[in-house]
């Protein structure tokens, strides 16, 4: 009989599982919800020193009283912390971790990487190693800890009664992870209403992104569930069959190779003279005097070690040549988004790569284009709050416009282009569509065309037909290329009108 150890997101306890319960049993397996210590009325009230290492040894001890030989241990949101701490403690009993819409935390990390409520993350920072506990969330806060679809009003006052205060050393212990874990067979359910999706886990597999990598060589199993953050409350029965499905080894299998992709940009564009300088590379047109620029600004996060770099990729190599081969000057630049905290100091990049280029004088100062693609889209931002007057032009390609739901802790207020475009006059936004997004991106731009639709903000659209997220490198179709041709076109058009 199949045996699971259940443990939940921050300020919960064993009472959030209760039809999950309900559910496994009725298919016949075990379910042994864990109430760690000072989330609940059945746990050990928290003392001083309360930390990450207690929570371990609490499912550590849940382990232990289960008679079945292995268990199936489920993670979900902070869960995973403690989970996979006890499961180095305990490998040999461990069949499977399920990572219930929870992070990938590595050796080192520290829970607080992975909050996305940013209130947490103000608390922690202004004390000194102070142990009060964080406050849980009250009825309408509950949104900052991911998305709240097919919740019901019932479980959303439920959760909000029995929710209990987190303390503050579970947050901020690093988490250390055995060998021993790595070795563990692994399962991952994304909750596509909070932001995340196979299909954006496979994109990042073929971007290189080495933990994503070592999933798809592991043959980690995959669930997605159409839910927000708490699907043990939206959809109890269907999170329980899934778990049990995850427990006989099912499940979508990551590949490097999913969708076949291409080498080359998907425009025959002639090679120009590309110069480097740091992080900045400049194509360069045929002319002898001072020509406008288009600033290519890719998204991410990416790993620090992905090779190519987005620079050398065929996709920005590609734009970059295009631009030059049409008289501008190209530029592409690889910034430091890293992960989710790293916006800021991207947006310090992408502005020194701007200055520099103006510099340059080869480059017509007064005639500059930024153009962003995918999870840079929120660097947009800056730009479109307060232009300066030699922008002529913003441009985004298949762009994240808005924080995902489980980004906002991570990702600093200021990069909302919705709100943004508010105050962007009558700058010229072109922005590039593509037909078969992802949904959990396509929700930020409808919700940044709302915005922009209000403000009667001067956005054009190109639409790419049956196109993916990427499709420079994935959909070479004739319609693909006239839309880049579209774009290019309506940019240029812009800096040298």
């Amino acid at each position: 009989m199949t045996a699971f150890v259940l443990v939940s997101e921050a300020f919960t306890g064993g009472w959030i599982w209760q039809e999950v319960i309900a559910g496994l049993r009725s298919a016949g397996a075990e379910a042994h919800p864990v109430t760690l210590t000072g989330l609940g009325d059945r746990a050990r009230p928290a003392g001083p020193g309360t930390d990450l290492d207690t929570h371990i040894e609490d499912v550590a001890r849940a382990i232990d009283r289960v008679d079945a030989p292995e268990v199936v241990l489920v993670g979900h949101g902070y869960g995973i912390h403690p989970v996979l701490g006890a499961a180095g403690r305990r490998p040999g009993r461990v069949a499977r971790v399920v990572y219930l819409d929870s992070g990938l935390p590595q050796d080192g990390d520290a829970p607080l990487k992975w909050v996305p409520d940013p209130v947490v993350h103000e608390l922690l920072a202004g004390r000194d190693g102070g142990d009060r506990p964080i406050p849980a969330p009250v009825l309408d806060e509950w949104g900052r800890w991911g998305s709240l679809d097919g919740v019901p009003q019932e479980g959303l006052e439920r959760l909000t009664r029995l929710a209990a205060p987190q303390p503050a050393g579970t947050f901020t212990q690093p988490l250390r992870l055995s060998e021993e874990v790595s070795g563990l067979p692994a399962t991952g359910v994304l909750c596509t209403a909070n932001g995340a999706g196979i299909e954006m886990v496979e994109a990042f597999v073929r971007l290189g992104d080495p933990r994503m990598r070592a999933l798809a060589e592991s043959r980690a199993s995959f669930f997605e569930l159409s839910t927000g953050h708490w699907p043990m409350l939206s959809c109890p029965a269907e999170l329980a069959g899934v778990l049990v499905r995850a427990a006989a080894g099912e499940g979508h299998r990551l590949s490097v190779d999913e969708r076949p992709r291409s080498e080359s940009f998907l425009l025959d564009v002639p090679e120009r003279p590309r110069e480097r300088v740091g992080r900045v590379d400049l194509h360069l047109p045929d002319a002898d005097g001072p020509r406008p620029a288009v600033v290519f600004v890719h998204g991410g996060p990416f790993p620090a070690d992905v090779r190519p770099t987005p620079r050398d990729s065929a996709t920005f190599t590609g734009y970059g040549r295009y631009a030059a081969s049409l008289g501008a000057v190209g530029v592409t630049v690889d910034h430091r988004l890293h992960d989710l905290a790293d916006f800021g100091r991207a947006a310090e990049d992408v502005a020194a790569a701007v200055e520099l280029v103006r510099a340059d004088p080869r480059v017509d100062a007064e005639r500059v284009a930024l153009w962003f693609f995918s999870g840079g889209g929120l660097l947009s931002a800056d730009w479109l709050a307060a232009p300066p007057p030699w922008l002529r032009c913003v441009a985004a390609t298949y762009p994240v416009l808005a924080p995902m739901p489980n980004w906002p802790g991570s990702v600093p207020d200021r990069f909302r282009p919705a709100e943004a475009i508010q105050r962007a006059g009558r700058l010229p936004f072109v922005l590039t569509r593509v037909e078969l997004e992802r949904p959990e991106i396509a929700a930020t731009v409808a919700e940044f065309l709302t915005a922009a639709e209000k403000c009667a903000a001067a956005v054009e659209i190109v639409d790419v037909p049956l196109a993916h997220h990427g499709f420079e490198t994935l959909d070479h179709t004739e319609e693909a290329r006239r839309a880049v041709e579209r774009a290019m076109g309506a940019v240029l058009g812009h800096v040298r009108g």
